[in-house]
């Protein structure tokens, strides 16, 4: 499909005939394909991996994009399929991010939460919000395959993200763009954008650049990024910003780049901006923005908690949650309807507050239901990195019959002990099912069943 004739039009404007020809012929070719490893599965990675993304830290690009949804691997969280470009983000992060709470305000899929997670560490808290009921399932499921049991999944739109005044270290804004740097792989953004999409957007991020900055506590740190290329949704929205903000915001430590990588960077105001075009750099199309929070901006009050969502775990019931896990002594438990949770104990008071105001759909590591003192475990506790594996058998796989598996296909019962077992392929994670005699009952959730075939 042909690029819009209005968008050329306006490449030539911002950048000149020649590098828009450039950038338009770049469009026109294969994009690349890129993954990021799982800081403690990623070793696990079945993919021929090609050279490292240079400016991420377990990103890689692929010689060609394989089939995804086949490899157990990807099922098991090894790695999160994420476009090179994109994983530029974690150079933006500040120095002592371990530990820090973090607001990734527009957050499906959940490549850059993950990686955000991956970040802030298990003494941290990455809040990931969406407004689209729809999408934020699907972050949710990836923030469960993740398994690093320090993220909390919100829905709402920007402004109730943002009911929690100056309470985070770090607000990360993905915003929502006309998509023009998806144009390399995408033929339906090509055929949706038009001049008046941009506009709707641009007015759209500022809004959204207005809550994320509300909730930022002074000191923290802004990062402001798009898959786009024009200039009314990059430097524009940061420009009508620092029109209101200017007195507020402040440089951030000078991000360091090699020129070899090809990316443009710049300045608007306080901001460091970073471009990302794929005639230049080895990436789809992004801009990416970093400043800080004047620490000498007051912070807001936190609003009364509206309810109680969490209650306490049965003191019974605790000695069975503990027996689930490596290190229990860190985690703190409690209930959200009939299921038990499990949290980080230095975040767990943290998301107790922010289930009082916000709709959590979900948060920390969903363990599952104990009926008559044993637990019935939930998917994500399988994927979960702190999961004791010594407290059930574990069935280990080959690939097609992990893929049977997957599919919630039968599976022979004699690879499996007695009870409830952990599924695995290659030491890999992928569910739990449980062996009754001569038969398995498959526990793999049907919502997310493999469909496809070889």
């Amino acid at each position: 499909m042909l690029l819009p004739d209005r968008f050329v039009a306006r490449l030539r404007e911002q950048l000149g005939a020649d590098e828009a020809e450039s950038l338009c012929a770049a469009l026109d070719t294969p994009p690349s394909v890129a993954v990021r490893l799982h800081p403690m599965r990623g070793a696990a990675c079945s993919l021929p991996l090609a050279e490292a993304v240079p400016w991420s830290e377990r990103g890689h690009y692929l010689s060609e994009r394989p089939s995804f949804t086949l490899d157990t691997a990807f099922q098991g969280g090894a790695y999160y399929v994420q476009e090179a470009s994109s994983q530029f983000v974690e150079r933006l992060l500040p120095a002592d991010i371990a530990g820090a709470r973090l607001l990734d305000m527009c957050a499906a899929p959940g490549g850059k939460t993950t990686l955000y997670a991956t970040a802030v560490g298990a003494s941290g808290l990455v809040v990931a919000n969406e407004i689209d009921r729809k999408r934020v399932l699907a972050l949710a499921d990836n923030v469960r395959k993740w398994g690093l049991g320090n993220v909390a999944v919100t829905c709402g739109d920007s402004a109730a993200a943002a009911r929690m005044e100056s309470w985070y270290d770090v607000v990360a804004i993905d915003a929502p763009c006309s998509g023009e740097g998806m144009f390399r792989k995408d033929d339906q953004a090509r055929e949706e954008w038009s001049e008046q999409n941009v506009r709707l957007c641009a007015a759209r991020q500022d809004e959204i650049l207005e809550n994320g900055w509300r909730a930022l506590k002074g000191g923290g740190t802004l990062l402001y990024s798009t898959c786009t290329f024009n200039r009314e949704e990059d430097e524009g929205s940061l420009e009508r910003f620092l029109a209101s903000y200017a007195d507020e915001v402040e440089e951030a430590p000078e991000v360091v780049v090699d020129p070899a990588w090809g990316i443009v960077t710049g300045r608007v105001g306080a901001f460091q901006t970073f471009r990302f075009m794929p005639h230049k750099a080895r990436g789809e199309g992004f801009f990416a923005a970093v400043a800080r929070k004047s620490s000498e901006v007051g912070g807001g009050r936190l609003p009364k908690a509206k309810r109680a969502v969490i209650t306490p775990v049965a003191k019974g019931d605790v000695t069975e949650l503990k027996r689930w896990l490596q290190e229990p002594e860190r985690m703190t438990f409690g209930m959200a309807g009939d299921t038990c949770y499990a949290w980080f104990a230095e975040q767990a008071e943290a998301v107790k507050r922010l289930s009082e105001q916000l709709s959590v759909l979900y948060s920390g590591v969903a363990m599952g239901q104990i009926f008559k003192g044993k637990l019935k475990p939930e998917q994500a506790l399988a994927h979960f990195v702190g999961l004791n594996r010594e407290a059930l058998p574990v069935a280990e796989l080959n690939r097609d019959e992990a893929l049977a598996y997957l599919r919630k296909q039968e599976v022979a019962a004699d690879r499996f002990g007695e009870g409830m077992n952990l599924v695995a392929c290659e030491t890999l994670p992928l569910g739990f099912a449980k062996r009754i005699g001569a038969r398995v009952n498959n526990l793999y959730p049907n919502a997310l069943r493999i469909l496809k075939n070889d």
